[in-house]
């Protein structure tokens, strides 16, 4: 990382927080992922984030004394906001993208951008030496349940649930990706280390405050 070459000329900061993906875990059938969890990154976007991760806990781990970066990494989900451009499933409900039938179905993972611009906070403040830590709300739902809420919500038809052995002639292939890994994620290092209470903790309660906020 460029970032860490950098800080490595000059007086390394105190604490440095790095913001990772919960893709690193890859595919685990529904299982929960913890952060001793062996990492299993498929796409190549995953595969950087583990590769940053290594630097990352290289740069805390090669300074000592009062030198020391103490550094943070936090492994995040989907992040959802009103004001995110495409920071919620809207945009896609109206195109009527389809999602999988419920038997081929995947877990999706979510965390508010307020919520998760607090766990930085907590991070920095708050979180162990060369620490990584899961920041996802506690929705624990599959991804068509997720968007026939979303549907109901905003008044719009639920999409058309396919198979999977039709889904890559029907879908791009950044969402296909998506769908072929399910995981849940175990947060008890949040809740307990950074003491983070979420202000969303599941995604109904996220995107309904949103929809609220926006009828005044």
């Amino acid at each position: 990382m460029a970032l860490v070459r950098a800080l490595r000329l000059r007086t390394a900061p105190s604490a440095l927080l790095y913001g990772s993906t919960s893709g690193v875990y890859g595919d685990l059938a529904g299982k929960f992922a913890y952060e001793t969890s062996a990492t299993n990154a498929r796409t190549p976007r995953a595969m950087r984030r583990v590769s940053a991760e290594s630097t990352v806990r290289f740069l805390g781990r090669s300074h000592l004394g009062s030198d020391a970066t103490r550094t943070s990494i936090l492994r995040i989900p989907g992040i959802y906001a009103p004001d995110r451009e495409g920071g919620t499933p809207k945009a896609r409900l109206l195109k009527g993208t389809p999602v999988l039938q419920k038997q081929d179905d995947v877990y999706t993972n979510h965390i508010h951008a307020d919520d998760l611009a607090r766990a930085c906070l907590a991070a920095l403040w708050r979180g162990k030496p060369q620490r990584i830590y899961n920041v996802s709300d506690n929705s624990g739902m599959k991804m068509g349940d997720y968007f026939d809420f979303a549907a109901d919500l905003y008044g719009l038809p639920r999409p058309p649930r396919i198979p999977r052995s039709t889904a890559q002639d029907q879908l791009p292939l950044m969402l296909l990706s998506f769908m072929s890994e399910s995981r849940q994620i175990d947060t008890t290092r949040m809740k307990k280390e950074l003491r983070l209470k979420l202000r969303y903790p599941t995604v109904k309660t996220g995107l309904l405050a949103s929809v609220q906020s926006s009828m005044f």
